[in-house]
């Protein structure tokens, strides 16, 4: 499995951006695609995730802000981020993971087997 993430960069706050994540050889159908950020030095946070369903869901600090989407034609995972402030800056990361029921996702990263490479976003006041 390869994770291409795209769409990173600078923004002023209120701004928006699009990430994109191309997933090559993915085809687990029990699987969840999510979005992970870090911040120098601290721990991946999830942000948001989509189960087997394609329910999603979102940590509490971007929820009604960000939207993840997925094109099943183009096995590509997408991450709406608008409204953006200061403290959505970060690395941003694609993963994959089992479903652990077949549905929800794992809410640790350690529960998550692949990873891209990351996209610098960075959000200035």
């Amino acid at each position: 499995v390869q994770l291409v993430e795209s769409g990173g960069g600078s923004v002023q706050a209120g701004g928006s951006l699009t990430l994109s994540c191309v997933a090559s050889g993915y085809t687990d159908s029990n699987g969840c695609m999510g979005w992970f950020r870090q911040v120098s030095g601290n721990k991946r946070e999830i942000i948001a995730s989509l189960d087997p369903h394609d329910t999603a869901g979102y940590a509490a600090s971007v929820k009604g802000r960000f939207t993840i989407s997925k094109d099943r034609a183009k096995n590509t995972l997408y991450l709406q981020m608008n409204s953006l402030n200061p403290q959505d800056s970060g690395e941003y990361y694609c993963a994959t993971a089992k479903s652990p029921y077949g549905w929800g996702c794992p809410g640790g990263d350690g529960e998550w087997s692949d990873w891209g490479q990351g996209t610098q976003v960075n959000v200035t006041s």
